[in-house]
């Protein structure tokens, strides 16, 4: 009984570990240069992004956010998945005026996989 449980607990948390290794990828080719994602590093051009999910749009008290972001943060905006996914796939579109100069990324499988990869980042301030 307990080999089974222990399957199927394996066989629902593999996929996510896996798109979040896919997602760490994607993030170290086309977001670190700008981004930090570990609990604790610092901000760098961009702002550090561990604990992303659920944090208030431009809430990282220590970067100093484009007009654009502080507007939405200021309007009660909060990161989640659906959130996220969009703003990756155009986030001057999402966001006219954003500071941020990537062009976001197209394809679908990279934003979840990176949505994923952020999703597990504990909050870098404890």
């Amino acid at each position: 009984m307990r080999s089974a449980a222990l399957a199927w607990l394996l066989a629902a948390l593999l996929p996510g570990l896996a798109m979040a290794a896919e997602g760490r990828q994607v993030f170290e080719r086309r977001c670190a240069s700008c981004h930090a994602a570990a609990a604790g590093g610092p901000a760098g051009a961009g702002p550090n992004l561990a604990g992303l999910i659920g944090r208030r749009v431009a809430g990282d008290p220590e970067f100093d956010y484009s007009p654009a972001l502080l507007a939405a943060g200021e309007a009660g905006q909060a990161w989640d998945a659906a959130l996220l996914d969009r703003f990756l796939a155009d986030p001057e579109e999402m966001f006219p005026g954003l500071w941020m100069g990537a062009n976001g990324l197209p394809g679908a499988a990279d934003r979840a996989a990176v949505v994923a990869f952020l999703a597990a980042m504990r909050p870098h301030s404890d």
